[in-house]
């Protein structure tokens, strides 16, 4: 069974860059047909969908945040990451990472990021 973990730091300063990675096991990131996402929860609010990165390498963003998105992937490591530009207070989250396929989905725990001076 496919299992997911973030990590990167929990508190990023406004303006700067924030960055996480997902690390997979049980599975690697290249098997056909998986989709690889980040998905968020803003305190008090619903999840949002923030992009993927399919087994091909292609890559899709949400239209709202995608001149400040970029996901990535490092094969050798089965790792995905997200990063995120330009960061504000708005951008305080629960962020997760989450895998999707014809067998099921799957989450990581998920990792608080507070954006703060």
């Amino acid at each position: 069974q496919v299992q997911l973990q973030e990590s990167g730091p929990g508190l990023v300063k406004p303006s700067q860059t924030l960055s996480l990675t997902c690390t997979v096991s049980g599975g690697s990131i290249t098997i056909n047909s998986y989709a690889w996402s980040w998905i968020r929860q803003p305190p008090g609010k619903g999840l949002e969908w923030m992009g993927v990165i399919n087994f091909d390498g292609s890559t899709y963003y949400s239209p709202s945040l995608k001149s400040r998105t970029s996901i990535s992937r490092d094969t050798s490591k089965n790792q995905f990451s997200l990063q995120l530009s330009s960061v504000t207070p708005d951008d305080t989250a629960v962020y997760y990472c989450n895998a999707v396929s014809i067998k099921g989905m799957y989450w990581g725990q998920g990792t608080q990021v507070t954006v703060s001076s």
